[in-house]
C-alpha cells in the first residue's frame, strides 16, 4: 500500500487535469492572493502609465528635434549596441563554461556575477574609476600606452558592460544548462569537435535564452546612469547618454526629460514585448 502511494505521488497528473485545475483556480481566486498582487502591479503600472500619458499628451515627443536629445539618442544607441556586442562575445564562452564544465573557482565566479548584478550602480562607477582612473590601480599602466579611459566614450561602453553583462551571462547559462547531456554525448560520439559541438548543437538549442539575455543586456545598458555619470561624466555629444540627458533636462527643460523618458519607456517596452511574442511562438511550435 505504501509503495502504491509512493508510486502514485511520483506520477504527474495529465495535462488536461492540470489545465482544469488551473481554470478552476482562476475562477475562484482568493482575495488574499489577489489584493497583494494588485497592489504590486499598481505600483508598477500607475507611474509608467502616468509617464506615457503625460509625455504623449503634452507633446513631449516634439522635443526629439532638440540637438541635445538627438546627440544623447545617437550616443546611447551606439554605446549600448557596442557594449552588448562585446558582452555577447565575452559572456557566451563564460556562460557555456559555467553551465557545462566543472572547474576550480567556479563558485567564486558565480558569486562575482551575482555581486555585480546587485551592486549599486554608483558603487560600480566608483570601482571603475579607482581601477581605470588616471590615479587608479591600472592608471599608470594605461598612461604608459597613452590611454586615458575616464570621461570618454569608451568609459561609457565599459560602464554599460559592467552593469549589463550579468543579465546576459545568467540568461545564457540557463539556456546552456537546460540542454540534455545526451545530445552532447551523441554529437561527441559522432566525431564532432568542441567548436562544432558548440556551434551546431549547443548554441542553436540555447538560442532563445541567449536572445533573451541579449535583449535584457541591451535594455539595461541603454538605461544605465549611476556608473556612467561617475566614470564617464556628463559631457554632451561625448558621454551624455539618454539617462544623463534626462537628469540634466529636469534642470533646464522638463520637456526634454519627458521626451527621452517616454522614448526609453516605449522602446524598451516594445522590444520586450516582441521578445515575449517570439518566445510564445517558439514554445507553441514545439
Amino acid at each position: 500500500m505504501r509503495q502504491a502511494l509512493a508510486n502514485a505521488s511520483t506520477v504527474s497528473p495529465p495535462a488536461s487535469l492540470r489545465r482544469r485545475s488551473l481554470r478552476s483556480l482562476r475562477g475562484a481566486t482568493p482575495l488574499f492572493f489577489l489584493l497583494p498582487a494588485m497592489l504590486l502591479l499598481g505600483l508598477w503600472l500607475v507611474p509608467l502609465a502616468s509617464l506615457a500619458l503625460r509625455g504623449l499628451g503634452a507633446g513631449a515627443l516634439q522635443h526629439l528635434r532638440d540637438p541635445m536629445v538627438q546627440q544623447a539618442l545617437r550616443l546611447s544607441l551606439g554605446t549600448s549596441s557596442i557594449a552588448s556586442l562585446l558582452v555577447v562575445l565575452t559572456g557566451t564562452p563564460l556562460a557555456y563554461a559555467l553551465a557545462r564544465w566543472e572547474f576550480r573557482g567556479r563558485a567564486l565566479i558565480e558569486v562575482l556575477i551575482d555581486l555585480t548584478l546587485v551592486l549599486p550602480p554608483a558603487v560600480a562607477g566608483v570601482a571603475l574609476l579607482i581601477a581605470f582612473g588616471r590615479r587608479g590601480v591600472l592608471g599608470p599602466v594605461l598612461s604608459a600606452f597613452g590611454v586615458s579611459l575616464p570621461f570618454t566614450t569608451t568609459a561609457v561602453v565599459l560602464a554599460q558592460m559592467f552593469v549589463a553583462a550579468p543579465f546576459f551571462v545568467r540568461a545564457a547559462r540557463i539556456g546552456f544548462d537546460a540542454i540534455d547531456p545526451q545530445l552532447e554525448e551523441a554529437a561527441t560520439t559522432e566525431g564532432a569537435s568542441p567548436w562544432q559541438l558548440f556551434r551546431f548543437v549547443m548554441l542553436p538549442l540555447a538560442g532563445r535564452s541567449v536572445l533573451s539575455g541579449l535583449v535584457l543586456c541591451w535594455t539595461r545598458a541603454l538605461g544605465e546612469f549611476g556608473a556612467t555619470i561617475l566614470f564617464a561624466g556628463n559631457m554632451p555629444g561625448r558621454t551624455q547618454t539618454m539617462p544623463l540627458a534626462i537628469y540634466l533636462g529636469f534642470e533646464r527643460d522638463v520637456g526634454v526629460a519627458l521626451a527621452l523618458s517616454v522614448l526609453l519607456l516605449l522602446g524598451s517596452g516594445l522590444l520586450l514585448l516582441a521578445l515575449r511574442r517570439l518566445e510564445s511562438s517558439t514554445a507553441s511550435s514545439r
